[in-house]
């Protein structure tokens, strides 16, 4: 985050460009998680095109437009410096948003029902707790705004609120959301829960559930630094002199990592890359610094 803050002020050409690729990313994700069947491409394309991918569903079509909204309406509060403090009106509007064109009847208010959440332990409160839980939520956040590291912040809001499940549908979409409004206002990039750990993350809000967060914390703590490595990877050309930025394939082939596993590296943040299309990019340089590196820490343990 340092490194970051020292580049400031940041060129406004890469920071838009960079902007564009994570609202999509994350829309791709975020809704992927939540079981979306859009691909990353024809996310991109339903949002920026304004195509309609065959034999998909209306469905996933309106939750990508709905999301990506949702994100534009986020990002427009933070870099505005419009009022953007947690509060129960930002929940609700935020819901509103992501929800509108599929759950119009409830969209932007709490459920009056009590929920099961499949294939989960945790049974969320009862519908007529969740006004008083949601205001307790809010008053908890004010009091450790300025007690706990962003990170950890932003990482326990999201479960305290996903863990109340305040609406009938969109609480993850909505939490993670809520979760990057935490990190953009302290000057971090948009943070990305990936798809791919899809099963990692319910496992690790699961473990929070019973009162261990750790696993969770360090999850997010590991999607920032994966999108401050993305952002450093653009933003310092001078750093990687003439490094020639190839597919895993080719980066596995003369190195100890095979390609997978060059693959979860990237995304857990540890390996510096940057995606074209569909596939990620990394340089010989790159996988020489993260072995360094992995060294000095061997050292000093």
């Amino acid at each position: 985050m340092g490194e970051l803050a020292r580049l400031r002020p940041l060129p406004p050409a890469a920071v838009n460009k960079l902007r564009q690729q994570f609202e999509i990313e994350m829309t791709y994700n975020s809704n992927g998680i939540e079981g979306n069947s859009l691909t990353l491409k024809e996310t991109y394309l339903v949002i920026s095109e304004g195509i309609t991918v065959k034999n998909k569903p209306l469905k996933d079509h309106l939750e990508a437009k709905d999301h990506y909204e949702a994100l534009e309406f986020m990002m427009e509060l933070v870099e505005h410096k419009k009022p953007q403090t947690i509060s129960e009106h930002l929940v609700r509007t935020l819901h509103r948003i992501v929800v509108r064109d599929i759950e119009k009847e409830w969209a932007g208010q709490y459920r009056n029902s009590n929920v099961i959440i499949t294939g989960a332990r945790h049974r969320p409160p009862d519908a007529v707790a969740v006004p008083l839980k949601m205001d307790e939520l809010i008053k908890w956040f004010r009091e450790n705004e300025r007690e706990l590291h962003t990170i950890e912040l932003a990482a326990l809001f999201h479960h305290k609120f996903v863990n109340i499940h305040p609406f009938f549908d969109g609480n993850g979409r909505v939490g993670r959301l809520l979760m990057n409004v935490v990190l953009l206002r302290q000057g971090y990039p948009l943070s990305v829960v990936l798809k791919n750990d899809r099963k990692k993350y319910y496992d690790a809000l699961a473990k929070a559930d019973e009162g261990d967060y750790a696993s969770f914390v360090k999850m997010i703590a590991q999607s920032v630094e994966r999108s401050l490595d993305i952002y450093l990877n653009v933003l310092r050309p001078s750093n990687k002199g003439n490094e020639r930025f190839l597919l895993l394939s080719e980066i596995s082939s003369k190195t100890p990592y095979s390609t997978k596993y060059l693959n979860l590296l990237i995304r857990q943040g540890k390996l510096e890359a940057h995606k074209e299309g569909r596939n990620w990019l990394t340089s010989f340089e790159a996988v020489e610094r993260y072995i360094r590196k992995r060294k000095r820490k061997r050292i000093h343990r």
